[in-house]
């Protein structure tokens, strides 16, 4: 893959989902709501875990790294894509596309991990309830975001290694609403079979086999629930539930995309609105706002700031 003397593109131009002016407002104004609500959603969880001491668990210390990494892969492409969208020039820089590729990945397989030690920690406290404490301590939990972390940036750096040394000279229009890797690809003035091969591995395969350990997981989890009591098998089945659609809404996207990621299926278009748009707000909405824990929590804490204001 060596650059050629080819005169560099300096921006791309991206698709959006429809050219028709009123779809375009409706986007608009819907993906703005969404937006809004998965920031606001992500950022609530985040106090509400580190402002209440009850909440001072392993789980809940994974799921406010969670909404981090939600929110933070919502802002990534959400604001530009909601701008392009009442924008009669549609463009994004080459380092701005580049960045986009490069975080859009560290943070999808950081994201992945973090599910997988969401599951690892349910499985133990299910599972192996006497032995909890001991295993999920403090520093096993930081080490476990810490890996995280470091999965997602080995993911992103594998690929876009090679992605940057590309040479874009001819086409600049990206078939999509922000730039994901299997698109931009195709656009490159030299052959890309290879690096092809390394998107679907890095990307399609890792996300198919993350998948399959999580389905593994929670059938060994759900097994086990179903053997005790119906009084403490409700509750976990009713967590494990939220945890098991949260893992198929993100892991069904990023399978259908990258497993076969150049076949410019236009479906692919709809996936990457809902990978990078509501996979964030699923967080808020079906692991914790529905959870007992962090309703009273949230609950306490309003009381408290209304107490105080009148106090005041």
């Amino acid at each position: 893959m060596e650059k050629e003397n080819h005169t560099m593109v300096s921006e791309f131009i991206l698709l959006g989902l429809t050219e028709f002016c009123e779809l375009q407002i409706f986007f608009f104004l819907f993906f703005s709501i969404i937006y809004t609500a998965t920031v606001l959603g992500n950022l609530i969880i985040i106090f509400v875990v580190k402002l209440n001491p009850q909440l001072h668990s392993p789980m809940y210390f994974l799921l406010a790294n969670l909404s981090f990494i939600d929110m933070s892969l919502a802002s990534l492409a959400t604001p530009k894509m909601i701008c392009n969208l009442i924008s009669e020039y549609k463009s994004i820089s080459y380092e701005g596309c580049m960045a986009q590729m490069f975080f859009l990945h560290l943070l999808g397989g950081s994201e992945m991990m973090l599910l997988i030690a969401i599951a690892i920690d349910r499985f133990i406290a299910i599972c192996k309830p006497l032995y909890y404490k001991n295993i999920m301590s403090h520093h096993v939990c930081i080490g476990l975001a810490l890996l995280s972390w470091i999965t997602g940036f080995v993911h992103t750096m594998s690929q876009m290694v090679f992605t940057v040394a590309l040479p874009f000279c001819g086409p600049n229009v990206v078939a999509s609403l922000f730039c994901d890797l299997p698109q931009v690809i195709k656009l490159a003035c030299t052959n890309t079979y290879i690096l092809e091969l390394l998107v679907i591995a890095f990307s399609g395969v890792l996300s198919l086999f993350c998948f399959i350990f999580l389905f593994i997981s929670y059938s060994i989890i759900l097994m086990t629930v179903l053997h005790r009591s119906a009084s403490g098998s409700s509750k976990a089945l009713s967590t494990l539930s939220a945890h098991i659609t949260v893992v198929i809404m993100f892991f069904g996207p990023c399978i259908f995309i990258y497993i076969w990621p150049f076949r410019g299926v236009a479906i692919d278009k709809v996936l990457s609105v809902f990978y990078t748009i509501f996979t964030p707000l699923l967080n808020p909405i079906i692991y914790t706002f529905r959870n007992k824990d962090v309703k009273k929590a949230i609950r306490k804490i309003k009381n408290k700031h209304v107490g105080s204001r009148s106090t005041l």
